[in-house]
């Protein structure tokens, strides 16, 4: 750490933008909306990737997605209860399996969760 500050050196309280990341979102009525997500002890987080590589990789390449800076995922996401921002997490869920199952007994049974660390569940 530096003794001394100098008039171009940044605050050190100062964050810095992580830049434009790749943000994961569904299509709305009118606009596309962006998708939050939960840690895994329950708290509400928006999403962002560095790359659109790591996005596919994590959620398919299937997920639609739109670019938005650091602030303005945040901005967008304070005011629905999200006030983390979560940058390349990796989803370390099992694949769901589809099996046809029959029966009442069947479709009542819930999926398990399970969930290890480092996981951003999905929400719809």
């Amino acid at each position: 750490m530096c003794l001394f500050q100098y008039e171009d050196d940044a605050e050190p309280e100062e964050q810095v933008p992580a830049g434009t990341l790749y943000v994961p979102a569904r299509p709305g009525i009118a606009q596309v909306v962006v998708r939050l997500f939960r840690t895994p002890l329950g708290a509400r987080t928006a999403v962002g990737f560095t790359t659109a590589e790591r996005l596919a990789a994590t959620l398919g390449v299937e997920q639609p997605w739109i670019r938005l800076s650091e602030t303005v995922l945040r901005a967008l996401a304070e005011p629905l209860g999200a006030s983390l921002l979560t940058v390349d997490p990796t989803l370390t869920a099992p694949a769901v399996a589809v099996a046809a199952a029959t029966g009442p007994a069947a479709a009542s049974a819930p999926a398990p969760a399970s969930q290890g660390p480092g996981t951003v569940a999905r929400t719809a």
